[in-house]
């Protein structure tokens, strides 16, 4: 079985390696080399260095919508396109071309959560159940049928990099599986995606970042998650901005501002919300590196603030 395996970032790279066991990879599709770093020097994709370690022929257009590209695709005589968050817009020629059709690997429980950030938006939501689908491509975005799918449970306090991780290698493993049954002449049934409960998972934004205290806690718990490894929350801590690695939410009552430090120790530094309290375990100044709160306080002896008594509003 021929395979032209389309993929980008490091949550595509499990499933190149389970693709590569079971079948004949004659080409690696990925975005082209994008500048990064303090050096804004070109750096090469996790696929793309997955696949020259393993021989793979790398192939990085900047559009899969010329003739031209689709020509050389087309000369691969693929019998499946496997795509894993690659990043370019597959027009329907190309959809066309593998015998098969292109199959997705997505990180979500489809009709819910379609698009970019499916992962991120799940935690932020406040989701407890996600999983990853085999979907047979077409036009629209992210609407094919699926073709196998398995779920997981959400950590009360897993980021989006621990989900990310969990879930790239269940989509290996589900690609894996689908990869499995076309060999044995046993096309897994197409079920298409019902019209209720689609949500859109739009691509994650820096400007997003910073939380806003009239929020209810919960939702900022949330995102703090969410946001973790990128961008990261921001938040202002007694007029200083600083990042919010790890946060939990308490149902306390209170009727202090928003944004008011209700209480500063060694357990966190409580902020006030809309509804409940922020308990900030883990922070970043600018320019510095993660530290706990107790850390943090050390530095900034105004806000140890002493928990009020039992029963305070």
């Amino acid at each position: 079985m021929r395979i032209v395996f389309a993929g980008t970032p490091g949550f595509a790279v499990p499933s190149l390696r389970a693709a590569a066991n079971r079948a004949e990879i004659v080409a690696v599709y990925t975005q082209p080399d994008r500048r990064a770093g303090r050096g804004r020097s070109l750096q090469p994709s996790p696929v793309k260095l997955e696949a020259l370690q393993r021989g793979f022929e790398v192939v990085q257009p900047e559009t899969l919508k010329s003739q031209a590209s689709q020509d050389a695709l087309r000369a691969l005589e693929p019998d499946l396109m496997v795509v894993v968050a690659y990043g370019l817009i597959l027009p329907q020629a190309v959809l066309d071309i593998p015998a098969y059709g292109c199959w997705n690997v997505h990180a979500s429980l489809l009709p819910r959560w379609r698009g970019a950030a499916p992962i991120q938006r799940a935690i932020e939501a406040g989701d407890t159940q996600t999983g990853v689908c085999l979907m047979q491509m077409e036009k629209g975005l992210d609407t094919g049928p699926v073709l196998l799918s398995q779920s997981l449970e959400i950590g009360a306090s897993e980021t989006s990099g621990e989900l990310h991780d969990r879930l790239a290698a269940l989509g290996a493993q589900v690609l894996a599986d689908g990869l499995g049954l076309l060999r044995a002449t046993m096309l897994p049934v197409a079920r298409p995606q019902p019209d209720s409960g689609a949500t859109h998972a739009r691509k994650l934004d820096k400007s997003e970042a910073p939380l806003d205290w009239a929020r209810p806690a919960a939702a900022l718990a949330n995102k703090v998650r969410a946001f973790n490894p990128w961008p990261m929350a921001e938040a202002e801590i007694a007029g200083e901005r600083v990042r919010v690695h790890a946060a939990v939410a308490l149902p306390l009552a209170h009727r202090a501002a928003p944004g008011t430090v209700l209480h500063g120790g060694r357990d966190g530094i409580d902020v006030a919300c809309g509804e409940g309290a922020l308990r900030i375990r883990t922070l970043q100044r600018a320019g510095g590196k993660a530290i706990t709160a107790a850390d943090y306080l050390n530095a900034r002896r105004d806000l140890a603030v002493p928990a009020p008594p039992a029963g305070a509003g």
